[in-house]
């Protein structure tokens, strides 16, 4: 009688061999939950588009901090709505802006997190773009003044990582330099370093209110046909100065998270973004999928594609889900 000697099911056997054997694994470690810091006191108020997040004030933003501490999520990056806005965004790196006054006293409730700032102008300007315009043109090399401020106040309030978001050519050297020169020189630098025109980013621009009032930004943001190209930027970026290199999205774009991880040593980060995150909640609203199983299969493949880093809206759904799991 035939026998067959090689069995790859025998690895398969049970949940114990599964473990045993399994390549990749996922950790609420591996997270960093985005927050959305509004003015006022009290607030937290959903986000249509994305159920289950939230404008936080301040107050409210510290909570959750403290609840992703709890639950072994290490990291929170803090995106805001401002008081005002107008033609640079100033309200960017006002001390008294919500994102500053959140970082500060989200390191004074939980020291040991770590803070991430966005760093862009988008959903500061009057205009909803990423940085200063000459005749519906974003000035590269003047928006670049623009992002030292920010980053800088980033800092001062006690970031522990600035992420330049903007896609605007040499603003990690240029973010660098202004850190260094005032005094921040433990700060790091992740850097959206490929940040494609992407339709993913929908519901972000309804959190966010950073829909930009013309246009697009496909003169910035990368076109999401090149990959070639995303390795020319990461290159670019790591000169610089960075030291967290980002892919955004994540999920239609895990070929090139795995270009960029076999390419660098640096820790690669991805951006599962609003509309990956809209999309799974939608089809889980109306019963079509088991959201748990898609979530921490989604966030595997991202893991398994090389991410070292996911910020993800998912994150402290995930982290309870694991913690059950073990």
């Amino acid at each position: 009688m035939y026998t067959q000697k090689l069995r790859p099911r025998r690895m398969r056997i049970s949940p114990a061999m599964r473990a045993m054997v399994r390549e990749t694994t996922l950790s609420a470690k591996d997270f960093v939950y985005p927050l959305f810091v509004v003015p006022g006191e009290n607030i937290k108020e959903e986000i249509p588009s994305m159920p289950n997040c939230y404008h936080l004030s301040v107050d409210n933003a510290v909570k959750a901090a403290q609840e992703c501490w709890e639950l072994g999520i290490p990291s929170v990056e803090v995106f805001g709505l401002p008081e005002y806005k107008d033609e640079d965004g100033s309200s960017a790196w006002d001390m008294t802006s919500p994102v500053q006054r959140a970082i500060k006293a989200i390191k004074e409730a939980v020291p040991e997190m770590m803070v991430v700032g966005d760093v862009c102008l988008c959903q500061y300007t009057s205009h909803g773009h990423c940085g200063h315009l000459e005749d519906h043109y974003v000035d590269n090399d003047k928006t670049l003044k623009l992002l030292q401020k920010v980053a800088v106040s980033q800092a001062k309030a006690g970031a522990d990582i600035v992420a330049p978001s903007d896609m605007m050519d040499g603003r990690v050297a240029a973010i660098r330099e202004a850190l260094d020169e005032a005094g921040y020189v433990n700060v790091s630098i992740m850097s959206y370093a490929v940040k494609y025109a992407s339709g993913y980013y929908g519901p972000f621009r309804d959190a966010a209110d950073s829909a930009p009032s013309f246009g697009d930004r496909r003169q910035y943001q990368m076109d999401p046909a090149n990959a070639h190209e995303a390795i020319k930027e990461v290159d670019l970026d790591i000169a610089e100065g960075a030291d967290i290199i980002m892919v955004k999205p994540a999920l239609a774009y895990l070929d090139v998270v795995r270009q960029v991880r076999d390419h660098i040593h640096h820790p690669v980060a991805v951006y599962n973004v609003s509309g990956e995150y809209a999309m799974v909640k939608a089809a889980a609203a109306n019963g079509w999928i088991d959201e748990k199983r898609i979530v921490l299969e989604t966030l595997m493949g991202m893991k398994r594609a090389g991410a070292d880093i996911i910020i993800t809206y998912h994150a402290i759904d995930a982290a309870k889900w694991l913690k059950e799991e073990e």
